[in-house]
């Protein structure tokens, strides 16, 4: 009988503020979209740290033709100089810090540059015999990036020693900064959610305060009171974090693994089961933030 009456006090108060409710539903919708975006956005930066940082190289590159470099004054790297820099690699000093160690020559160089840039106005610009020969090396751990640039940048025959984790930190940081602005934003956004639940709520309380008046007569509990109108502002938060969800599950199934996903073949992207996953993080972050709301202003209108 009791759970009855509450429920037809419930739908009552949804209809008597469908527009309040609906403005409940949007905005929370909004918010959680940013912190569901924010949360997939972190966890395609782990995946792409776990696939890049197991297959990051340093390269030492050998002088070419014609470098200008300091370690390059006196023309391209000789048999010696890579005998000796190879020498260096696998001696016991590096060996620690060093996986393993692969030559790349010109010919190598040069179908990885038409294959990377092919299609592109700059295939077949450079000739192969300008090409940089190279030794790519594989680190132990990824971080020691130091101990071979500080070994090696100073030796004849050496024109550069590039690390590779250092164009993925800026990409990580660009993607990192995304995902803080998300998150300030999302954050902006559950603020304002939380305003308007308890704005609905106290104007849901103002409209039925005869109703409430005459329960508080007839000695109903805060809590029988109260409850109908908690429930309001937790079922259209939960719809608005259901339609996040469902937004988010659409825009990673046609955006990310059906477009982008054809586009960057080398790697996986989140997928569905990824936004099932933070699915019911965002219907508890809804749910609750739309309690908290709901019970401090009950607390203030409602109370016996």
């Amino acid at each position: 009988m009791r759970a009855g009456f509450i429920l037809s006090e419930v739908w009552s108060g949804l209809r008597r503020n469908f527009s309040m409710v609906i403005s409940v539903v949007l905005v929370t919708f909004v918010s959680l979209l940013f912190v569901g975006a924010a949360i997939l956005l972190q966890m395609q930066v782990g995946q792409m740290k776990d696939f890049w940082y197991d297959r990051v190289q340093v390269s030492v590159f050998l002088c070419p033709p014609d470098s200008e470099a300091t370690n390059c004054v006196d023309g391209e790297v000789t048999g010696d100089q890579k005998d000796q820099i190879r020498a260096e690699l696998e001696s016991s000093d590096l060996a620690p810090y060093v996986d393993k160690v692969y030559f790349e020559d010109k010919t190598e160089a040069y179908e990885h540059f038409q294959e990377q840039f092919k299609g592109t106005s700059l295939e077949g610009t450079v000739p192969k015999d300008e090409m940089n020969e190279s030794f790519r090396v594989k680190l132990k751990d990824a971080e020691k990036y130091d101990i071979i640039k500080e070994t090696f940048s100073s030796t004849p025959g050496v024109e550069e020693v590039v690390d590779q984790n250092q164009l993925l930190d800026r990409l990580f940081g660009v993607l990192n900064i995304a995902t803080i602005v998300a998150i300030a934003i999302a954050g902006i956004m559950l603020l304002c959610a939380m305003l308007l639940i308890a704005t609905t709520i106290r104007l849901s309380a103002f409209s039925r305060r005869r109703e409430t008046g005459i329960m508080r007569l007839v000695g109903a509990s805060n809590t029988f009171i109260q409850m109908p109108f908690l429930l309001e502002g937790v079922i259209a938060s939960a719809i608005g974090a259901t339609l996040s969800a469902g937004a988010l599950g659409l825009l990673v199934r046609f955006g990310v693994s059906g477009w982008l996903q054809s586009q960057a073949t080398g790697f996986s992207l989140i997928s569905g089961w990824d936004v099932l996953l933070i699915t019911p993080v965002l219907i508890i972050i809804g749910v609750l933030m739309a309690g908290a709301s709901s019970l401090i202003t009950l607390n203030k209108y409602t109370k016996v």
